[in-house]
């Protein structure tokens, strides 16, 4: 039985179901992250502060050093999803692994410039991003729509209708999310599945910047890949996942991730992996030379000057979460891992694609005609890895302002028809009403008509989704 290669399936199946219930199920998504030494410690140079549970994340190392890459082949949800639909793909070799130690190069260097970049290829942000905006919404709709056609043509069964019920209060959620954009999330993560067919593990040999992080620790871990007998059939060789067997048996400790597939496709069992009792015979180039190591960093330089461009959130200003003071700060600070946008309770935090430009690309921002920023909620700031979103209690966060509300006279029905509306004022959820209203009498007729005292309001957003105007509300969110 192959007792090792069944514990690392039984790893990959736990940690990924783990990652799937954390998102979908808790509050302490930023748990997730505190596992990932690339975003915390990236994001720590970048804006030249600690962020919360960096010591977490460091402690993964020292782990690497002792194991290697078991993080990679055991614990990572990319991984895990990659290994389960490449089962048939076809193994070829590829020379090609040092393509993520320039991209881990490219990375670190920016950071030092103060830019942050790390999200764009770190796994875990970009499998926790399509399981916030594409698997749980497809999942929940898919199973709401079940459901409803399945109690219609039962004639509204009871027992089944009760499960629903419960299911929809417990699990599904009341509220089916949608987010316009998660096309382009989805295509990302699609893409980068899609590479199983060029080869096995494509993603983590050829592109993983935390993957090139590991492995530079991983060349001088303790526990090593050691033969015993060889009969030179070379299964393990054109087996290997990871492509890091070469011809003469030595391996690239540095690419193993210990799937342990090497020592059940030996036909003599000559294949044990332990603690080392002599050197263990390894061959492998280094990593990134010093040429490339120089051109990477004149490299980064010259891309920096994009620095007070880019990063700077040009375009068109958003509405941003609560506490949000500085754009740049923000998206440095953003890893774009969707935790904020999966658990707004009103679905109005939506990724951005191109309006602030590049830089600004998935960042979260409030868009008011889908939801509103609830005012007895701080969940964005809790779930935040990186503090991007700052962590405010209840009543600090209700004194936060996201913007300011401001009233389009000509479209608003009290003031432009004389008809009574006081949609905004009734759901303005300030305890003194940010928006008020004064009485006017017109053709004998007592007319309210709202006006914002800007002193008051949050920004909030509740009054432009509420109000009844379309296709333009005649209260709006000015940033």
């Amino acid at each position: 039985m192959k007792k090792l290669i069944l514990a690392r399936r039984f790893s990959q199946v736990f940690f990924l179901s783990l990652f799937i219930y954390i998102l979908w199920s808790t509050g302490r998504t930023a748990s997730l992250f505190k596992i990932d030494p690339l975003i915390a410690i990236l994001t720590s140079i970048s804006e030249r502060v600690i962020i919360p549970g960096i010591i977490f994340s460091i402690a993964m190392l020292p782990l690497t050093f002792i194991f290697g890459r078991f993080f990679c082949g055991w614990v990572c949800p990319m991984g895990s999803i990659i290994d389960g639909l490449g089962i048939k793909a076809k193994n070829r070799p590829l020379n090609l692994s040092r393509i993520k130690y320039y991209i881990f190069g490219f990375i670190v260097v920016l950071a030092f410039f103060e830019i942050q970049i790390a999200w764009v290829f770190d796994p875990l942000v970009i499998t926790a991003r399509f399981i916030s905006l594409n698997f749980i919404p497809s999942f929940t709709l898919a199973m709401d729509r079940a459901f409803i056609f399945l109690i219609k043509l039962l004639n509204f069964y009871a027992p089944l209708y009760d499960f629903y019920r419960g299911l929809k209060s417990s699990v599904l959620g009341v509220k089916i999310y949608y987010f316009p954009h998660s096309a382009v999330t989805m295509g990302f993560f699609l893409v980068i599945c899609a590479f199983l067919f060029i080869t096995k593990r494509f993603w983590c040999r050829v592109l993983c910047p935390l993957g090139a992080m590991y492995a530079i620790i991983a060349k001088f871990s303790i526990l090593r890949r050691r033969v015993d007998e060889c009969g030179r059939c070379m299964k393990c060789k054109i087996n290997c996942r990871m492509s890091a067997i070469n011809e003469d048996m030595s391996y690239k400790k540095e690419e193993c991730v210990l799937c342990m597939d090497c020592i059940y496709d030996c036909p003599v069992r000559g294949t044990r992996f332990g603690w080392p009792v002599k050197a263990a015979k390894e061959q492998g180039k280094a990593a990134i030379s010093r040429r490339d190591f120089l051109f990477l960093i004149a490299s980064s330089f010259l891309l920096s000057g994009f620095k007070n461009k880019g990063a700077s959130g040009a375009g068109k200003k958003l509405i941003r979460p609560p506490g949000v003071l500085s754009e740049r700060e923000f998206l440095n600070k953003c890893v774009r891992c969707g935790n904020c946008m999966r658990v707004c309770p009103t679905n109005g935090l939506q990724p951005v694609i191109f309006e602030s430009g590049f830089s600004g690309i998935w960042a979260p921002h409030l868009v008011p005609e889908i939801g509103y920023c609830e005012y007895n909620c701080n969940s964005c700031g809790n779930v935040c890895p990186t503090a991007a979103i700052p962590k405010f209690s209840l009543a600090r966060k209700k004194e936060q302002k996201l913007g300011l509300a401001y009233i389009d006279k000509d479209i608003c029905l009290p003031w432009s028809q004389n008809k009574e509306c006081i949609v905004c004022e009734e759901h303005c959820p300030v305890s003194t009403k940010a928006i008020k209203t004064y009485e006017e009498i017109i053709g004998g007729k007592k007319i309210k008509k709202p006006y914002v005292d800007a002193s008051l309001c949050v920004g909030c957003g509740i009054c432009q989704n509420k109000c009844p105007t379309r296709p333009e509300r005649a209260i709006k969110i000015s940033p």
